[in-house]
C-alpha cells in the first residue's frame, strides 16, 4: 500500500462498472501498489461509493476475499480478450457462479399508499452475492459487448490497469501517458548518445 493518490478512473470506466472494478488493484512505479479492496472497510467504501452495498453494510475479510478473487478471474478474462487468447476455464466458472448468485427478476411488491411497484429484494446476507452477480455481468456485457474491440491494457509499464481505447490512446490516465512519453524520448536520447 502507498500514500501515493489512486489515478483517476480509466476511460470507459464510468460506462462499465466491471473496468472500474479490475482497476481497483493498481500497479505503480517503485514496486507500490493500491489495492482499493485491501481490508473489509475498504471494500465496503468501494462498494457503498458504487451504490453496491449500504454504508453500514460490515463487509468481513471473507467476503473482501471473495471480490478480490472476482476481480482476479475478471482480470485474467479482460487479458485474454486482449491478448486474443483463449480464456482460463477456471476464470470462466469463477464469473459464471458469480452470475447465478443473485435473481435478476424484479419481483412485483405491493406499497399500502402508492401501489404496485417492481424490486429485486436484497436481504442483507445477499449484499454479496447481488455485488458479485452484477460485477460479473457487468463484465460479461463489456466483454461481449461492442466496447469488446476497445479494451486494452494501460501501455504504460508498470501500470496494470485497463481501459477502453478511444483513437490512439493506450493509457489509463496523463501520468501513464506522461511517464510512457518521457520513457521513449529517454531511450532515443540515450540510442543517440551511445
Amino acid at each position: 500500500m502507498t500514500d501515493e493518490p489512486v489515478p483517476p478512473p480509466a476511460p470507459g470506466a464510468e460506462d462499465h462498472l466491471a473496468l472500474d472494478f479490475v482497476n481497483s488493484a493498481v500497479a505503480l512505479p517503485g514496486g507500490q501498489f493500491i489495492d482499493l479492496l485491501g481490508t473489509p472497510a475498504a471494500t465496503n467504501r468501494w462498494l457503498f461509493e458504487r451504490g453496491l452495498a449500504p454504508a453500514d453494510a460490515g463487509v468481513r475479510e471473507m467476503c473482501a476475499s471473495q471480490l478480490r478473487s472476482l476481480r482476479e478471474n475478471l482480470r485474467s478474462l479482460f487479458a485474454a480478450r486482449v491478448a486474443e487468447v483463449p480464456a482460463l476455464s477456471s476464470a470462466l466458472s469463477a464469473v459464471n457462479d458469480a452470475l447465478s448468485k443473485a435473481p435478476t427478476a424484479a419481483l412485483l411488491q405491493w406499497d399500502e399508499k402508492t401501489g404496485p411497484y417492481r424490486a429485486t429484494p436484497c436481504p442483507t446476507n445477499e449484499i454479496l452475492d447481488r455485488a458479485l452477480a452484477t460485477l460479473a455481468a457487468n463484465a460479461a456485457d463489456l466483454l461481449t459487448g461492442p466496447d469488446a474491440e476497445r479494451l486494452t491494457q494501460c501501455g504504460s509499464p508498470p501500470c496494470n490497469r485497463y481501459l477502453l481505447r478511444h483513437g490512439r490512446r493506450h493509457w489509463c490516465s496523463t501520468r501513464c501517458g506522461d511517464r510512457a512519453r518521457a520513457a521513449r524520448a529517454y531511450a532515443r536520447r540515450t540510442q543517440q548518445a551511445g
